[in-house]
């Protein structure tokens, strides 16, 4: 037997069969996949621990809106050349929107609703992501509101109108109570953003006054949970600082929008902000202490899952996102 033949005939015998089995069509069974595509993610939560603290982040989904508009200081080519550079679609930007829960053994404590109910939305998904994660609206003890802006209030409501939280007490900051509820600065608002944010306020929040309490910032509003004044989005903007022993994590709230624009460029201006020149001090307030004590961060328009550690970068700052752990 001659050895190389014998190689080389099997090998042409193996490129054969492969080419026919490329080619070959399915003689049995169907054409398509035994399990059908889902068509949707897998729930999004994701668990930190913060020294005995357990703190769940909460994707409640995301809106891409045209970029036209977005930023109120640069010019139009500028940011879509940012939005563009960060792969997002064509003359638009993605805006994620992400509560914290946080449990501190003894309450388990809600930070921001998300925007609640919305039919045929790629948003409102807190409720089943809660789910997912073992808890049900019921169980929440404490529900704190960082700003009083639709997608961190409008969850209050089921789809009936009814409370979706049904055992929780509702914190709201003092500074943006006074502002939102105020009919004299309803009347003085003067673009369409701004009268809706109004009307909002009051549709969700009405009849509640006497079931809503107002904090002051520098104090804590749940055990282990401080108001940190961060104004300028909007008057009584708040973010917290969520203690347990030695560790900590910063929930920045709306400080910034986007990180992709207004972390690495912490003078722009986002179009939700209503005082901006107040909103860019505060930028930088807020970030250099972050970056100074090495703080783990939690945005609630930060990519899923939204924490991870900032940066001091030139004049602006960077983010370092968490690296993802299936251990706590």
């Amino acid at each position: 037997m001659n050895l190389t033949t014998t190689r080389r005939s099997l090998l042409k015998g193996t490129a054969v069969a492969g080419a026919a089995a490329v080619v070959a069509p399915a003689t049995s069974g169907s054409a398509v996949a035994a399990v059908a595509p889902a068509g949707k993610q897998a729930p999004g939560y994701y668990r930190v621990k913060v020294g005995d603290y357990e703190v769940t982040l909460l994707h409640d989904g995301a809106f891409v809106r045209p970029s036209q508009g977005f930023v109120t200081n640069i010019s139009q080519e500028q940011a879509d050349a940012t939005a563009a550079a960060n792969y997002m679609p064509a003359g638009k930007v993605t805006v994620p929107f992400n509560p914290t829960l946080i449990n501190t053994g003894s309450k388990l404590v809600l930070i921001d609703t998300g925007y609640g109910p919305v039919p045929n939305a790629p948003v409102g998904q807190v409720f089943a992501n809660l789910k997912a994660a073992g808890v049900e609206p019921k169980d929440i003890d404490i529900l704190i509101l960082s700003h009083l802006h639709p997608d961190h209030i409008n969850g209050l409501r089921a789809a009936d109108g009814g409370m979706a939280f049904p055992n929780a007490e509702i914190k709201a900051p003092a500074p943006d109570w006074a502002f939102w509820m105020s009919d004299d600065n309803m009347k003085q608002a003067s673009s369409k953003m701004m009268q809706d944010y109004f009307a909002n306020a009051r549709k969700i929040l009405g009849g509640l006054e006497n079931k809503i309490t107002r904090y002051d910032w520098d104090k804590e509003v749940a055990p282990g949970v401080t108001a940190i004044g961060t104004p300028g989005h909007t008057p009584g903007h708040t973010s917290f600082a969520v203690a347990s022993g030695s560790k900590r994590i910063l929930v920045q709230s709306d400080v910034t929008n986007i990180p992709e624009f207004f972390l690495r460029n912490p003078d722009w201006h986002v179009a939700y902000d209503a005082d901006p020149e107040q909103a860019q001090k505060t930028r930088h307030k807020f970030y250099d202490m972050a970056a100074a004590e090495k703080a783990l961060i939690a945005g609630f328009h930060f990519s899923f899952p939204n924490a991870g550690h900032v940066e001091k970068d030139g004049a602006g700052y960077r983010l370092v996102p968490v690296a993802w752990s299936a251990a706590l």
